[in-house]
């Protein structure tokens, strides 16, 4: 996967995205499935906002029954499905224990009711999955001890068992959206970073591609395609405004979305959803305050999220120290025991998602339902133009299978079946993960150790040894940076592989340094050293890019004890 600005601006493409976040990745790997010529062009970093920085959950769409809603339900399992059957390596089962306590809508019997019903309506869940540790299996009832012995912490008045019920969770976002990337580029897509579309091109009457900027050198060049696909996120009516003076009615509403990485985990296994203060206005049948969860992931414990309407630019979405103690405290006060500070957090993601309008510090919020997908020609009378704007990163295939078929038809040419579904993205060609995993820790390619190589299977999948072969150029590359699980190797592969142009792009989204919170200054200075010695930086340079990574560990929040990382969510699971 490599740039190449002069074939970008030489070619006349079927299809340019705009926007490489998960939503966009999607589209331009179903588009170049189905035989397509696709350019995408993304103003910053591959998913370096939504697809980086969320809570990692893939919602199969329980919580859709409060609303009636069994549509969504369907849709989101199917996508789990898909998920956990082409990504086997990046996205997993996670069981999630719901409390019960006393009776009504919060007791065994609604809630046992609900999971039964989910399963049924689910029947099909784990069509085409024959990885046994990639299955969904069905939900049940436990006991009031069975709980405690797993969350002792928990408000026990009252308790009397719990539900659990089985979701998914990602181990890498970044890596799935790059992974969907890097199909794309296979099937002869030409993907673009730090190329930031400015306007659109017109010929006859209609949009003929886009002009863009490179960001880190000024350079201009013009993209031609003859259908357009904005997926530029909360970015996506800003652009439709400066680029064309064209106005979405009614505008996209977003809320900021909170979440954070706690440097303890609180359960081997389970996933807890424990309830706040905040009520669904949405729920048909309530069970009262919305659920908070706390899951599992790697040797940390994500919990989250806090949503908000937001109506400020997306450029200047911050979390502020004040926000960040009012979330703690709310989650001290659904778990009791957690006893969580300030010192515990080693990351905070937040962004912007699709919302509905909601009243501002209300105590009841009405959730975005269904992503905007919009065919210019019928609402603006602009024909070569479509947006879509995601509303869950668990729906991004899905959705992009939508965008492309309406592309088709647009077209006017007759589209394929697409086989993203089940086609196994960059990485995902395992039959039975478990046993891939143990048979490459048997061997310890180059004298691994087994939790390197367990970050390096579920970040690399099938083509792990695309990163391992660098080793047979100089062993050096076989030593970690600093105390990670992150090796040397894995740096050279992401500049000459994976379009890595900054030392941010390999710390935050093309390695795991840092995913879950600093990773220390040696591993930093090592990370900017290899990137120095393949892209030929200055120490100017590379004095520069540690400043950058440090200050992107460091936004919005001046605590030395926390490590914030911030950035604007396109899409949200």
């Amino acid at each position: 996967m490599n740039k190449n600005l002069q074939q970008l601006s030489g070619k006349e493409y079927d299809l340019v995205v705009v926007g490489g976040g998960i939503f966009g990745a999607c589209v331009a790997w179903d588009a170049a499935s189905r035989g397509l010529k696709v350019a995408l062009l993304e103003k910053k970093d591959f998913s370096h906002a939504t697809s980086a920085n969320h809570l990692k959950m893939v919602h199969g769409g329980i919580r859709y029954l409060q609303h009636g809603d069994v549509a969504r339900v369907w849709e989101s399992c199917r996508e789990r499905t898909a998920l956990l059957r082409i990504a086997p390596h990046l996205v997993r089962p996670l069981p999630i224990v719901m409390p019960t306590y006393g009776h009504g809508m919060r007791g065994k019997a609604v809630l046992g009711a609900g999971v039964s019903l989910y399963d049924l309506l689910t029947l099909d869940r784990n069509r085409r999955i024959a990885d046994d540790g990639r299955r969904i299996p069905g939900g049940r009832l436990i006991t009031r001890q069975e709980v405690l012995k797993i969350f002792p912490g928990i408000e026990q008045r009252g308790l009397t068992g719990a539900a659990v019920f089985y979701d998914a969770q990602m181990y890498n976002p970044q890596r799935i959206a790059l992974s969907f990337l890097r199909s794309a580029a296979s099937a002869g897509a030409e993907i673009a970073n730090y190329l930031e579309v400015t306007r659109f091109l017109k010929s006859d009457g209609r949009i003929a591609g886009v002009g863009a900027k490179n960001v880190l050198n000024g350079e201009s060049v013009e993209v031609r395609g003859t259908m357009v696909l904005n997926t530029a996120g909360p970015w996506a009516a800003r652009l439709l405004e400066t680029g064309m003076d064209l106005h979405l009615a009614p505008k996209p509403v977003f809320s900021r979305d909170v979440c954070f990485v706690v440097s303890r985990r609180l359960s081997s296994k389970f996933a807890l959803a424990c309830q706040t203060r905040t009520r669904d206005a949405d729920a048909i049948l309530s069970r009262g305050g919305r659920h908070l969860f706390l899951a599992p992931w790697r040797d940390f414990t994500l919990i989250g999220v806090w949503h908000g309407a937001y109506k400020g630019a997306p450029d200047e979405v911050t979390v502020t120290e004040e926000d960040l103690q009012a979330f703690l405290d709310e989650t001290n006060a659904a778990y009791p025991g957690l006893s969580l500070f300030r010192k515990d957090v080693t990351m905070v993601n937040f962004g912007l998602i699709l919302f509905e309008e909601n009243k501002q510090g209300g105590a009841e919020i009405s959730f975005g339902k269904r992503s905007m997908l919009i065919d210019h020609e019928k609402t603006n009378h602009v024909d070569g133009l479509v947006t879509l704007i995601g509303v869950r990163a668990t729906t991004a295939r899905g959705e992009a299978e939508k965008a492309v078929d309406l592309v088709f038809r647009k077209l006017g040419r007759r589209s394929p079946n697409s086989e993203t579904d089940t086609t196994p993205i960059f990485g995902g060609r395992i039959e039975k993960f478990d046993d891939f995993l143990g048979g490459v820790v048997e061997q310890r390619p180059y004298g691994l150790d087994r939790e390197v190589l367990d970050a390096l299977i579920h970040n690399y999948g099938s083509e792990y040894p695309g990163v391992l072969k660098y080793i047979d150029e100089s062993p050096d590359l076989a030593h970690r940076l600093g105390h990670s699980t992150v090796l040397k190797a894995e740096v050279i592969h992401a500049v000459r592989e994976e379009m890595a142009e900054k030392m941010a792009d390999v710390v935050f989204r093309r390695t795991d340094l840092g995913t879950g919170g600093h990773p220390g200054e040696e591993a930093l200075k090592a990370c900017a050293r290899l990137m120095a010695s393949e892209l030929g930086w200055d120490e100017d340079r590379v004095r520069e890019e540690v400043n950058e990574a440090r200050s992107e560990f460091n936004l919005h929040l001046s605590s030395t004890d926390i490590n914030v990382k911030g950035s604007i969510l396109k899409e949200v699971v």
